[in-house]
């Protein structure tokens, strides 16, 4: 996510055409890439469950639209946003335990 969203903000010119090619407005560009760099952080950080949630289904969403928009396009490119939704299933699914408990923090010990 980091990757594309520096895409986003350097080569802006080019991914609004990208975005347009497949069908996508092309103003979607910088607030997308704000959206992912924000994701990213929340999800290291996880500071509320909820808003972690949000930042993993905002992620699934934005990936399987990547796949729709190649595999519409033709441009065979669709794999990649897939290895993406498996990596992010993953991280969701284990993310809490390598932090030593899903939401550790919000656990009180007494």
């Amino acid at each position: 996510m980091c990757y594309s969203a520096q895409m986003y903000f350097f080569n802006t010119a080019g991914i609004k055409d990208i975005f347009v090619a497949y069908g996508y407005p092309a103003y979607l560009v910088i607030p997308l890439a704000i959206a992912k760099v924000v994701g990213v952080i929340v999800i290291l950080w996880r500071p509320l469950r909820w808003i972690t949630e949000w930042a993993y289904a905002g992620f699934f969403f934005d990936l399987i639209l990547a796949v729709t928009g190649h595999y519409m396009a033709g441009d065979g490119s669709w794999l990649f946003p897939l290895l993406g939704i498996i990596f992010l299933i993953v991280s969701h699914m284990l993310g809490g335990r390598v932090r030593g408990g899903k939401y550790a923090f919000a656990k009180a010990k007494h």
